[in-house]
């Protein structure tokens, strides 16, 4: 089990971990996957559909990073594009038109930062989706599943309540980016990884997620077959975990969700002065 932050963060890197296709399998039933943005194109990086959690019927949105090299180039490594982002918020507004919940699966190192993906308006797409899921007028919930980096986990990480795996990370960089930038030295990564505070821990301290999810075993993808007892446990612990949450909110009016929502982001980044030790 990780102890240190760098050793959680290269846990969230494992390529063993679960993805967001992983829980659709385990947590959901009866997903149907869409595809494209209506103004570019299709991208591979980012899942998204509608599905049934419990007999519920929610919208699912996440990150997928692949598993062999031919995947992962097809996936370009969870590198969300701009029509990413934007397939993103095309699926957010259908569900609420139709009334249904929004979970989402962050799992990135970051958007992608091709010229081509700036020529397209990436930080803008990024910038949009923030805005509009901040308005969003279902509930959503959001679980930080392995990596969360940077703007391109925030892109879908507005959320009314955010879950997080307990070996999973969230920060604006990585920590050899972070290294490389203060001390011009990536081998300092396990120093930043500490300095940057993105463990479960430290966020939930933070107020920066709500929950954590205790990892108490260890991943084997190829283990995680619906009637093993490893996935069983998963689809109760953060599936139960999620449709508890979704049916909290969804007994909240608009008016009241919103405001929560408005609250709950106000709150963040409170300055007390005092030094981390």
């Amino acid at each position: 089990m990780a102890n240190t932050a760098f050793e959680r963060v290269q846990e969230a890197r494992n390529p063993e971990r679960p993805y967001t296709m992983d829980l659709l399998e385990i947590i959901f039933t009866d997903f149907t996957e869409l595809h494209g943005d209506r103004r570019f194109a299709d991208d591979a990086a980012m899942i998204c559909g509608f599905a049934k959690l419990r007999g519920l019927e929610v919208a699912v949105i996440g990150q997928q990073k692949g598993r062999d090299i031919n995947e992962r180039r097809h996936r370009n490594f969870a590198m969300t594009k701009p029509e990413g982002y934007r397939k993103a918020l095309r699926v957010m507004r259908l569900a609420e038109k139709f009334g249904r919940p929004v979970v989402t699966f962050v799992d990135t190192p970051g958007a992608y930062p091709g010229i081509d993906a700036e020529e397209r308006g990436q930080a803008e797409a990024i910038a949009f989706n923030l805005r509009e899921m901040a308005g969003l007028k279902v509930p959503t919930v959001v679980i930080i599943l392995g990596e969360g980096g940077s703007g391109g986990a925030l892109a879908i990480g507005v959320g009314d309540y955010v879950l997080m795996l307990e070996n999973s990370v969230y920060s604006v960089i990585t920590p050899e980016g972070c290294a490389a930038i203060l001390w011009k030295d990536a081998s300092q990564a396990p120093r930043a990884a500490e300095e940057l505070c993105l463990t479960a821990g430290e966020l939930k301290k933070f107020g920066l997620v709500d929950e954590i999810i205790p990892e108490a075993y260890s991943w084997k993808v190829e283990l995680l077959e619906k009637d093993d007892d490893k996935s069983d446990k998963i689809a109760r612990n953060l599936g139960g975990r999620i449709f508890e949450k979704l049916g909290e909110l969804l007994k909240l009016s608009e008016s009241e969700l919103l405001e929560q929502r408005y609250r709950k982001f106000r709150k963040m980044g409170e300055w007390s002065g005092e030094k981390k030790a």
